[in-house]
C-alpha cells in the first residue's frame, strides 16, 4: 500500500495585521513559499500534480482560485493546477489529507499542500458581505444568529470552570515558548523570507511579545461578556501569511532522491456543537488516536491551535495530554493566525519539531468554524 509522506514544509513569517506583510498580495505570499519549497529540495515544479490550497476568505484577492494564482505567480508551468479549500481555520490542515489522500490512491504522485490568509487585505468575513450564510432551516434548527467565536470562547471557559489568570497565564506562557525557540533558532530551518512591493525583508515573527505581566492582561477589556474572561492578550492575533508542504510517496521520494521527513500515519475529521463552534478538537482527538491504534502518552508533541487560551486549555483537561508537550514553541497567540495558512503554519511547526528533536509522533488539532476539527497525527520517517 502506498504512503504519503513530507519531504519539505516552509512558511513565511506570520505579519502583524497592518504590519510588514500588509503590502504584499496573498497570491505573492503564497508564491513565496512555492518557490520556497522548489528551491530547498531542487523539485522541478512541472513534476507537481496539484497544489491543494487553504483560504478561509474568498473574497477580492483571494478568489478566482487563489491556489491556481498563486502557481503562475511562482512562475511554475502553466501545465501545473491548483485548487482552493475552505474548511475554516482548518483549510490547509485539510489541504494535507485531501493532498495525503491523494497520494496513497495514487491520483497524485508529487502534490503540494498549504493555505494563505492575508488579513489585513482581506478582513475576516469579507466573504459574507451584509448576507447572512445561514438559511431558514439552519435558523430553526439553532438560530439566525451568526454564532460567535468569542461567546464560544467565553462559554467553554465557563464549563471547564477557567479562570482569566489561568487564561492569561498560558498566555504568557505561549509568548514566553515563541521568544525562547526564536532565541534558540528554532523557526529558523522553516522560515522563507519574503520581499515586500517597497524591497522589505521581512524574516522575522511580528506578533512575539515579551516582558508580558498578569497585570497588564488584566487591564485589557472582555468585548464577548461584560464580566467575561476573554480578551484580546488570550485569544490568537490577527495575522498575515502563507505555509506549505511538498508531499510524496516513499517510493516517489526514492526514486527523486528526496528525504522524507514524516509520514501522515493517520487522520480524522469531527464535528462539535456549532454555536460553542470550539470544542471539535476534543472528540477529534479521541478519533485519530483510536484510528492510530495510539494512546494520548504515546504522542511526544502536539500542536492544538491557539485560537483562544479557553480552547486549549480545555483540550488539555479532557485529554490529559502532558502540558510541556503541548505547543512547545508557541503558538497562535503568540505568532498569530493566518486562518487559511494556520494548519499548514502548525504542521511546519510540528515536523520541524519531531525532527530536532527525535520526537516519533506528533499530533495536530484545530478548532474550525461551523463547529468542526481535523486532526492529524505524523510519525517520524
Amino acid at each position: 500500500m502506498r504512503d504519503a509522506v513530507i519531504v519539505e514544509a516552509v512558511r513565511t513569517p506570520i505579519g502583524k495585521r497592518g504590519g510588514s506583510l500588509a503590502g504584499v498580495h496573498p497570491a505573492d505570499l503564497s508564491a513565496t513559499v512555492l518557490e520556497a519549497l522548489a528551491e530547498r529540495t531542487a523539485v522541478d515544479p512541472g513534476l507537481v500534480d496539484d497544489v491543494v490550497w487553504g483560504c478561509v476568505s474568498q473574497a477580492g484577492e483571494q478568489t478566482f482560485d487563489i491556489a491556481r494564482t498563486a502557481v503562475l505567480s511562482a512562475g511554475w508551468p502553466e501545465s501545473v493546477p491548483g485548487t482552493t479549500v475552505d474548511r475554516q481555520c482548518g483549510s490547509s490542515q485539510q489541504a494535507v489529507h485531501f493532498a495525503a489522500a491523494g497520494v496513497v490512491a495514487g491520483h497524485y504522485d508529487l502534490v503540494v499542500a498549504g493555505g494563505v490568509e492575508s488579513m489585513s487585505r482581506v478582513p475576516m468575513g469579507s466573504a459574507a458581505g451584509e448576507q447572512s450564510p445561514l438559511g431558514l432551516r439552519y435558523a430553526a434548527r439553532y438560530s439566525a444568529e451568526f454564532p460567535s467565536q468569542g461567546l464560544g470562547a467565553e462559554t467553554i471557559a465557563e464549563r471547564w470552570g477557567l479562570s482569566r489568570a489561568q487564561l492569561d497565564e498560558y498566555a504568557l506562557q505561549s509568548h514566553a515558548r515563541a521568544a525562547a525557540a526564536v532565541d534558540a533558532g528554532a523557526y529558523q530551518e522553516q522560515l522563507v523570507e519574503v520581499t515586500t512591493p517597497d524591497g522589505e525583508k521581512v524574516s522575522v515573527d511580528e506578533g512575539i511579545r515579551r516582558g508580558g505581566t498578569l497585570e497588564r492582561l488584566a487591564t485589557l477589556p472582555t468585548p464577548f461578556r461584560e464580566d467575561g474572561v476573554v480578551h484580546a492578550g488570550n485569544a490568537s492575533q490577527i495575522s498575515d501569511g502563507a505555509a506549505a508542504v511538498l508531499m510524496t510517496s516513499s517510493e516517489t521520494a526514492a526514486r527523486l532522491g528526496l528525504t522524507p521527513l514524516a509520514r501522515i500515519h493517520s487522520v480524522a475529521l469531527a464535528g462539535s456543537d456549532p454555536n460553542i463552534m470550539l470544542t471539535g478538537p476534543i472528540p477529534a482527538t479521541e478519533k485519530v488516536l483510536r484510528r492510530a491504534g495510539l494512546s494520548i502518552s504515546d504522542i511526544g508533541t502536539f500542536e492544538v491551535n491557539e485560537a483562544f487560551a479557553s480552547v486549549v486549555l480545555a483540550w488539555l483537561a479532557e485529554t490529559g495530554a502532558d502540558p510541556a508537550t503541548l505547543n512547545p514553541v508557541g503558538g497562535a497567540i503568540a505568532l498569530g493566525h493566518p486562518l487559511g495558512g494556520s494548519g499548514a503554519r502548525l504542521m511546519t511547526t510540528m515536523v520541524h519539531h519531531m525532527r530536532a528533536h527525535g520526537i516519533r509522533y506528533g499530533l495536530q488539532t484545530m478548532c474550525e468554524g461551523g463547529g468542526q476539527a481535523n486532526a492529524t497525527i505524523l510519525e517520524l520517517v
